[in-house]
């Protein structure tokens, strides 16, 4: 099982999250490239923990691209009610991360 070791070889290329570098405080979008990075090696149910609105997110960006080269009479509605739905999971995630965390 690959645990924090296969995430530390990752940590060097990732991007520095510039508001917890200038605050110490996480943003919206803290633990989605390593999100990602559990993703790739096969770890769903820790990308879930990571970052809960990823699989969404990958829903709405799917959605996104299927309904670019697929026409439907409702896509936009459904790609606006992915846009609400992944909102909402990003800002309770943040929440309750300031609130248990005790920043």
């Amino acid at each position: 099982m690959r645990t924090l070791l296969s995430i530390v070889k990752y940590e060097d290329y990732m991007l520095p999250c510039l508001n917890k570098k200038l605050t110490g405080i996480d943003c919206p979008g803290c633990g989605m490239q390593r999100s990602i990075v559990h993703i790739s090696q096969g770890e769903f149910e820790q990308a879930f923990y990571m970052y809960p609105a990823i699989y969404t997110l990958i829903l709405l960006l799917a959605s996104i691209v299927i309904f670019t080269f697929i026409k439907y009479e409702k896509s936009t509605k459904i790609i606006v009610g992915l846009i609400y739905v992944n909102a909402a999971i990003i800002i309770v995630n943040y929440l309750i991360k300031i609130f248990t965390n005790g920043i």
